[in-house]
C-alpha cells in the first residue's frame, strides 16, 4: 500500500509540475497578447497624431483617403485582436483550475501517506511499550 501511495504521489507531483509549466506558458501568452494590443493601440495613436499634423499642413483627398483606409485597417486589426482575448484568458483560467485540482490531489496523497506513517508509528510505539512491559514483568518475576 505504501509503495502504491508513493508511486501515486510521484505521478501527481509530475502532473503538478507539468500543470505549473502550462500555467506559466498560458500566462506568458496572455501577457504577450496584452503587449501586442498595447503596441497596436500606441501605433494607432501615433498614426492619428501624424494624420492630424499632416492634415494641418494640407492633404490631398487621395492622400487623406489612403491614410484613412490604413487607420480603418488598424481598427479592424485591433477589433480582431480584442476578440482573441477570451481565448487567452480562458486558457489561463483552465490551466489554473487544472493546476489547483492536481495540487489538491497531491495534498490528499501527502495527507494519506502522513496518516499511514503516524498510524505505523503509533503501532510501533504500542508494540515497543508492550515489549517493555513484558520485559519488566519478566525482570520482576525473576527477582522474586
Amino acid at each position: 500500500m505504501d509503495n502504491a501511495l508513493d508511486f501515486l504521489l510521484e505521478q501527481v507531483k509530475e502532473q503538478e509540475s507539468q500543470a505549473v509549466l502550462a500555467l506559466t506558458q498560458a500566462r506568458g501568452e496572455l501577457e504577450g497578447y496584452y503587449r501586442q494590443v498595447e503596441q497596436i493601440e500606441q501605433y494607432r495613436l501615433d498614426y492619428c497624431k501624424q494624420l492630424v499634423e499632416r492634415g494641418q499642413s494640407g492633404l490631398s483627398a487621395s492622400a487623406y483617403g489612403h491614410l484613412n483606409r490604413f487607420l480603418t485597417q488598424l481598427d479592424e486589426t485591433l477589433a480582431k485582436q480584442k476578440e482573441a482575448e477570451g481565448h487567452f484568458t480562458s486558457q489561463v483560467t483552465n490551466c489554473e483550475e487544472h493546476w489547483m485540482e492536481v495540487r489538491k490531489q497531491r495534498r490528499s496523497y501527502e495527507w494519506m501517506i502522513e496518516k499511514k506513517k503516524k498510524e505505523k508509528q503509533k503501532l510501533d510505539d504500542q508494540r515497543e511499550q508492550r515489549q517493555m512491559d513484558e520485559f519488566s514483568t519478566l525482570q520482576y518475576a525473576r527477582r522474586k
